[in-house]
């Protein structure tokens, strides 16, 4: 090259370079200076609402308000989370928390016991299912908000608390010693038959991976060669859980789920670590609409590794990472950061809040742009829409009735007072709500309110109101009325039509008042359609292996 034009070529890039910085350093102040201007007007227009409003204001309560409104606009996982909430989102990232135990709803009459959990202080102490709260310590609890309840029998751990509770015509008194309370990540678990291990996860707090690799050694040591894994139902968690529970069933050193971020800070690659507990063992993960986060990147390493058969119905879909930043007085932003990418290279996330904050709608991946990944041994999966399992079963729907008869409480009552009448039950997996016990439940609904719409009620009110609006209706009115006559349902005769299916529920609610969550859980397997086909998949060996090859897509 001439010497003469390297100069002015060097002038040229540096030139550029100088451009360069200058407009992003130029960017950079604009936004510091917009951020800086925005953050003024806001300080400074709460401070004039304090000033010049008609009524008295709560400045915590208003800033806490614009906070939240403005984190809506983002998504629905960065929030703003105030010091007296703390403990509260430590319990959910932990599972830790100290109180008595208890589960707590209000069913109408007020705040009761939904669930005491086995071994802590509630259910140690006595207290049951659909006791009704009366107070906590000196406080009177009746018409307090349930979150108020649960706030005052938390505190401290080794403290004392007063519960005074109304169970029938009876008042009860309780002094409890709140004890550190860890809630199960693994409720449950057993043998579906002689060689089928079952483990139920339901969440994705500290100690997870420990309490599913304790449940896969003790169902080995009970002659399980075969498992099912039920993430179904479970939002997630800790990643590291996550990543750790994959490292049960794939060998060391696999990549299990990447989070990529703008900053450099929160891009981390997951790997395995150490020696898997089983790598051969024949595995089916279950999974729903419910299964995200956390349970979505168990399931979709799993899947693509082709380790693991997947059944049940396409997962939620949320492949965004969160980081908490601590913020001043002891408040907390919990903030996204990274999306997450397993091992195909897919992420799995299905809502683009980008498209949603402009178009004011829950923008989601269309089919055309979801991109075809590849498994390990060359299945095609998708990305944009959740993890879809390798074998699809429909959701369970439930009839009119039942609904009704669960929304309404009776079936609840009913179990409660079958409780009293019944000192004992058999074990949960072979109790059944016998037909004497059945007539015993239809007897005792005669008079109670459960009133609601079948299908083919809806369906003829929908052909009433269209029908209304066409010219020849008066034709045809005598005939829908007719119809409409016919199809009146007798809630009699839907008590003897859907017993099967009512039967079912009310077996697992009574066994909850004998075995608590637990039962409840061993209670549902027996009839289970999707643990059903896990069972059958799991022992057709051959279908099993093809599934898992990419000669079965």
């Amino acid at each position: 090259m001439n010497k003469s034009l390297k100069k002015p070529i060097l002038i040229f890039v540096l030139g550029l370079v100088v451009v360069s910085g200058f407009f992003a350093f130029k960017a950079k102040n604009d936004k510091l200076f917009a951020l800086a201007k925005n953050i003024d007007i806001f300080a400074t227009m709460v401070r004039e609402l304090d000033s010049y409003y008609v009524d008295e204001i709560d400045p915590d309560e208003l800033v806490t308000i614009g906070i939240n409104a403005m984190l809506e606009d983002l998504d629905p996982y960065t929030t703003y989370i105030p010091e007296e909430e703390s403990a509260d989102f430590r319990m959910m990232t932990t599972g830790e928390y100290a109180g008595v135990g208890a589960l707590i709803g209000n069913r109408g009459e007020g705040n009761i016991i939904i669930m005491p959990y086995s071994g802590f202080p509630a259910q140690s102490a006595g207290i049951r299912i659909a006791d009704l709260l009366l107070k906590v310590d000196t406080v009177s609890v009746i018409d307090k908000a349930t979150s108020d309840v649960s706030t005052l029998l938390k505190g401290p751990a080794n403290t004392e608390v007063f519960v005074q509770v109304k169970r029938g015509e009876d008042t009860l008194d309780f002094n409890l010693t709140r004890k550190k309370i860890v809630i199960n990540n693994v409720p449950y678990y057993g043998k579906l038959d002689a060689n089928t291990g079952y483990i139920k996860l339901s969440d994705f707090t500290t100690n997870a991976s420990n309490e599913v690799r304790k449940a896969l050694l003790d169902l080995k040591g009970q002659g399980v060669d075969r498992l099912v894994l039920d993430l179904r139902d479970n939002p997630g968690g800790l990643v590291n859980e996550a990543a750790e529970i994959v490292n049960l069933f794939i060998p060391k050193g696999k990549e299990i789920v990447k989070t990529i971020g703008k900053l450099e800070g929160v891009n981390y690659t997951y790997k395995t670590t150490k020696t898997p507990l089983d790598k051969d063992i024949p595995l089916v993960v279950l999974i729903n609409e419910h299964s995200a986060s956390a349970s979505e990147i168990v399931a979709g390493a799993l899947q693509d590794y082709d380790r693991a058969v997947l059944i049940g119905r396409k997962s939620f879909g949320k492949g965004l990472v969160q980081t908490t930043i601590p913020l001043s007085y002891n408040a907390q932003l919990k903030v996204t950061t990274a999306k997450y990418y397993i091992p195909s290279g897919r992420c799995i996330q299905a809502i683009d809040y980008t498209q949603t904050r402009q178009s004011g709608e829950l923008t989601t991946v269309p089919d055309s742009l979801r991109q075809e990944f590849k498994t390990k041994n060359g299945r095609t999966v998708l990305d944009g829409a959740g993890i879809e399992p390798d074998e699809y079963v429909e959701s369970e729907s439930y009839s009119p009735i039942s609904y009704s008869l669960v929304a309404r409480n009776h079936v609840f009552d009913f179990a409660t007072e079958y409780f009293y009448k019944h000192e004992s039950i058999t074990d949960p997996s072979s109790f059944e709500v016998t037909d004497q016990d059945y007539e015993e439940f239809m007897k005792w609904l005669e008079g109670k309110e459960y009133d609601y719409t079948t299908y083919l009620e809806k369906s003829v009110t929908d052909l009433t109101k269209y029908a209304e609006k066409e010219t020849y209706y008066d034709e045809i009115k005598d005939q829908i009325e007719a119809i409409k006559k016919r199809v009146n349902h007798s809630k009699e005769q839907d008590l003897i039509t859907n017993q099967e299916e009512i039967r079912r529920i009310l077996s697992g609610e009574i066994v909850s008042r004998y075995y608590f969550q637990e039962g409840m859980i061993e209670s549902g397997i027996k009839d289970d359609p999707t643990i059903e086909e896990a069972v059958k998949y799991l022992s057709e060996i051959d279908r099993y292996k093809e599934t898992l090859t990419a000669s079965a897509k």
